[in-house]
Formats: C-alpha cells, sequence, structure tokens
C-alpha cells in the first residue's frame, strides 16, 4: 500500500491530538489505516509499533512535567502486561466487543464533556488490589483490541476521581507503553517476525506521528490547562467510539 502524503498527515493529526492527553492514538491510526485501504493484516501491528513511538515520547514528556504517579502506574503494569501479552496472540471476533466498548467510550466522552465542579480536587487512589484488577482487565482489552488500553484507563480514572487529568495522562501514557510492547510481543510470538510491518512502509509513518506527537505531548504536559486536557479527552473518545462502532470504516 501506497503511503500518501495525505495519510501522513492524518496519521500526524491522530498523533497531536491523543499524545496531548497521554495517549498513542492507536484506534486513530486503525480508523485512518482502514479508510485509506490497508489491510486488516497490516493495520494491526503498523498500529501497535506507532503506539509504541508515540507513547515513549508521550511517558517522557508528561514524566519529565512531574506528572507521573508511580504508585497508581505498577499495580496496574503488574496484571496488565500479561494480560496484554496473552490477548495479542488471541485472534477472536471482537465485533460484538468491540460494539459495547464503543458505546462505553460514547458515554465517557458525554461525561467529560459535561461542567465538572472541580478539576483539581484531591486525588482518591483505590488501593493496589483494585489498580491491579483493573489493569489486567484493560491489559487484555488492549491486546485483543490491538490499542495500549489507555482509551478505556484515562476516562476511568478521571470519572472515578482516581487522578486529575494531567496525572491520569501521566500514568496512561505509561501504560499504554508496556501494553503496546506486550501485544506486539504476543502478535510475534503468535506469528513470527513476518507479521512485523516494513521498514519502507512503516518509516514514513513513525517520522510524521513522533514529530507531531511530540509536539502533542509537549503541549499537553505543560501548556494546556485541565479543561483543555479534559475537553480534548472527550474528542479523543469521539474518535475512538467511531472506530469501534464502526462509523469511521
Amino acid at each position: 500500500m501506497e503511503t500518501s502524503a495525505l495519510l501522513l498527515l492524518a496519521l500526524a493529526g491522530v498523533a497531536f491530538l491523543y499524545a496531548s492527553v497521554g495517549h498513542a492514538g492507536a484506534s486513530g491510526y486503525i480508523a485512518v489505516l482502514a479508510l485509506s485501504g490497508f489491510a486488516a493484516a497490516e493495520i494491526r501491528p503498523l498500529a501497535l509499533v506507532l503506539n509504541v513511538l508515540v507513547s515513549s515520547l508521550a511517558t517522557w514528556n508528561f514524566a519529565a512535567a512531574g506528572h507521573f504517579r508511580r504508585e497508581v502506574f505498577l499495580p496496574l503494569a503488574l496484571f496488565s502486561v500479561p494480560a496484554a501479552l496473552v490477548g495479542g496472540m488471541v485472534s477472536l471476533p471482537t465485533q460484538p466487543l468491540q460494539r459495547l466498548l464503543g458505546l462505553v467510550l460514547l458515554f465517557s466522552a458525554w461525561r467529560l464533556s459535561q461542567p465538572s465542579p472541580s478539576l483539581e480536587l484531591p486525588p482518591a487512589v483505590p488501593g493496589p488490589i483494585t489498580i491491579s484488577l483493573t489493569g489486567g482487565l484493560l491489559g487484555g482489552l488492549a491486546g485483543i483490541t490491538g490499542t495500549g488500553g489507555g482509551i478505556f484507563l484515562t476516562p476511568l480514572m478521571i470519572l472515578r476521581g482516581w487522578l486529575v487529568p494531567r496525572q491520569a495522562a501521566a500514568v496512561s501514557s505509561a501504560f499504554i507503553l508496556v501494553n503496546s510492547l506486550a501485544g506486539l510481543a504476543g502478535l510475534v510470538m503468535a506469528k513470527g517476525s513476518a507479521a512485523l510491518p516494513a521498514a519502507g512502509v512503516v518509516g514514513p509513518m513513525a517520522l510524521a506521528v513522533m514529530v507531531a506527537g511530540g509536539l502533542g505531548a509537549h503541549c499537553g504536559s505543560r501548556r494546556f490547562p485541565s479543561l483543555w486536557i479534559r475537553r480534548l479527552l472527550a474528542v479523543v473518545l469521539l474518535v475512538a467510539s467511531g472506530k469501534l462502532l464502526g462509523w469511521l470504516g
């Protein structure tokens, strides 16, 4: 499949928007690649590779800005990584699951768009068991759907009051990074290295998303107010729900 300038521009736009809220863009990349005519077998590994690159930049930016919460990330990763690895190894008829998740994300987008009494209330982090179980569930979903799982984790943490928006973005970016790596490893273990995208195909895409994603992560971690983060996240969730519900190809 030929890599056009329009395709690279669309991927860059997804990377900027998603990285500004601590995400990496997998659901957006999947939609863009599907609309561009890429085969289903090519889309999942491409999205995971781009996810790893952008989530690395987002993790560094949000952590460097002082928003990372290690005590939340570690129990999340404890169960999410093996669950994502297993999820990346299986191929299931996921359409009913994707439709359900799309409705969940649509509801979350609506909730995030509503006025909030305060975006900076002290976080109320739950116990490590609750966090670990949540990580296992979302890690499995990440591996099966070919995403990093942050699209589900960030709204959950914000709407449940675990963390304030920038802290949620920082934890989610690291969560997405480790789960994307695990999902990619599971895919390679199941299908071999031939499942990985060719360098000539992924190279231009990687450059586009890294430049745009790095800029988006910088703006989200240091420039955009918390209210902007919340509203941008609602937009990201609308894009992701559109993909999962089949509205974007």
